[in-house]
């Protein structure tokens, strides 16, 4: 059965790091802290004192003053390492933690899940082609050296980052190695623990090398990892489930995010807010507990996107691409029919199809799959239909030869609506109203990736009337827009009046338009 050596870095809250300690060894399993230098004396002796008796843990021989960016990171991690490996020869895994990590599963899951895979769990993408740095330096972290610290000596880093620049100071990544990056939350076998030691100590120029590098945590490890175990061997994956937010900051985790925590598919999660102290309580009950039955159903990313991305609809930082794009054609049609059920639309535009000669299409902004002619390659993608929307539809009804054309927009497309509406061409929109009750919800949020199929019933209760309020928001956003010639079915309307709407929609006889209004199972879910 495997055992867990634990590598805490911490640097504050000793309460908290005594609790966690305890509860991670409880159950047979080590830790090794290193307890940052820069920290109070007196917190670290509260540690040590309460800690003293239990034959589970170590400390890192050697405190280092830890920096964000710095090899201190790298070089305190490494202290603990050494400690582990010499005080638990038992110990089969080395998982990196911080004060901030808990457990989200039991420790017999834990371990039975390691002994299940036989392998090193590290992200490592290769640092040159993968699209791991998003934004800021990326060579430059490795071919200068970086002396100071970029947040308490930032005059200093950047004033020696400019020198080296100015006078082409540069140095290679040593020859031998394919740098590769990823998160600072691994867990690695004993094997290979012991080999990148072995490396460390016999590679100075390596080290060397990362001593100088910015931010050597996301690349040393991974890089290491990568240069000495077989990639089949490895998991390009961390175990520790972790979100960040639009500007970079780790996402924190409360009380009441209990169960969408233990649905992920990840052994630790970070960060957990020190004031959460239920939810601390709860998870470090549940990793002594010998609960094995965890239903996994991975929608935290999805769902945290959904409940943040809500409040920034409606806003603008620059001008859209397509307000100096040219016209469809003063003389075109464009006919939207707008639907949240996107199964009710699809069904009204296979019967316009077939009733009239107004060419129709389906989802073409939200489907990959949607069915196109070969316009040229724009078509191939989402994201290059809607950065060329109106290239896009002129090429649609010069493929068609038509002047009118139907297309399909879920409710969330008002951006969309706004600039066909915007455009010189005339059109026309046709709004689907339908019922949601909870269980087409609940599908909904499933089909998105805001559940799983077995999500908890009290994460599902919780999450609903936020999907109900969302589809309300989309249509109250529609109607206060005020766009022109709209017309409305209705599920609960009689036949004769979504007709009418339909005959003023598409401009067709009164037999056509009841004819499309009695399309059969219409609004079946």
């Amino acid at each position: 059965m495997a055992r867990i050596a634990f590598i805490l870095l911490c640097h504050k809250n000793p309460e908290a790091i005594v609790q966690q300690a305890q509860q991670l060894t409880a159950v047979g399993d080590y830790i090794a802290i290193h307890f940052d230098a820069s920290s109070s004396a007196t917190d670290f002796t509260t540690i040590q004192t309460a800690l003293a008796d239990n034959p589970n843990v170590v400390f890192a021989r050697k405190r280092v003053k830890c920096g964000w960016g710095e090899w201190s990171l790298v070089q305190a991690t490494l202290h603990a390492v050494e400690a582990a490996v010499d005080a638990f020869p038992r110990a089969s895994h080395f998982y990196m933690v911080s004060g901030d990590c808990m457990a989200i599963k039991s420790a017999q899951y834990t371990h039975q899940f390691l002994d299940d895979h036989d392998s090193d769990f590290i992200e490592s993408y290769d640092y040159f082609d993968s699209n791991w740095i998003k934004t800021g330096f990326k060579e430059e972290r490795l071919i200068y050296r970086h002396l100071f610290n970029e947040r308490t000596q930032k005059w200093l880093f950047y004033k020696s980052f400019e020198l080296q620049r100015q006078f082409r100071i540069t140095r290679s990544v040593p020859d031998d190695l394919q740098m590769m990056i990823g998160s600072q939350w691994w867990c690695l076998r004993r094997r290979t623990i012991e080999m990148i030691l072995e490396f460390a100590a016999a590679r100075r120029d390596v080290m060397r090398f990362f001593r100088t590098t910015w931010i050597p945590d996301e690349t040393f490890f991974q890089t290491l990892t990568r240069h000495l175990v077989p990639g089949r061997e490895i998991e390009n994956r961390t175990l520790t489930f972790l979100m960040f937010s639009d500007y970079g900051m780790p996402v924190t985790f409360y009380n009441d995010h209990y169960d969408l925590l233990l649905g992920q598919d990840a052994l630790f999660a970070r960060k957990i807010s020190g004031e959460a102290q239920e939810l601390r309580d709860r998870l470090g009950q549940l990793y002594a507990s010998d609960q094995k039955d965890f239903v996994i159903s991975n929608e935290g990313r999805n769902l945290f996107a959904f409940l943040t991305g809500r409040g920034r609809i409606g806003r603008r930082y620059a001008p859209r691409f397509w307000e100096d794009g040219a016209s469809l054609g003063r003389d075109r049609e464009l006919l939207i029919v707008v639907c949240k059920k996107w199964h009710v639309a699809k069904r009204l535009v296979a019967a316009i199809r077939h009733h009239t000669n107004v060419p129709a299409m389906e989802y073409l902004f939200n489907e990959d799959d949607t069915p196109l002619p070969d316009l040229g390659g724009i078509e191939n993608t989402l994201e290059k239909r809607a950065r060329h929307r109106r290239a896009l539809m002129r090429l649609l009804f010069d493929h068609y030869e038509s002047d009118r054309l139907v297309i399909c927009l879920d409710t969330a497309n008002i951006d969309l609506m706004h600039d066909f509406f915007s455009d010189r061409s005339i059109t026309r929109l046709l709004e689907i109203e339908c019922s949601f009750d909870d269980v087409y919800l609940a599908g909904h949020a499933r089909r998105i990736g805001l559940a799983g199929q077995e999500t908890s019933d009290e994460t599902m209760a919780r999450l609903l009337p936020t999907i109900r309020h969302d589809m309300i928001y989309q249509r109250d956003a529609i109607r206060d827009a005020n766009f022109p010639n709209t017309t409305r079915m209705r599920e609960r309307a009689s036949t004769d009046e979504n007709a009418a709407a339909l005959a003023q929609f598409l401009s067709v006889n009164g037999d056509t338009a009841r004819t499309l209004a009695e399309t059969p199972y219409l609004f079946v879910d």
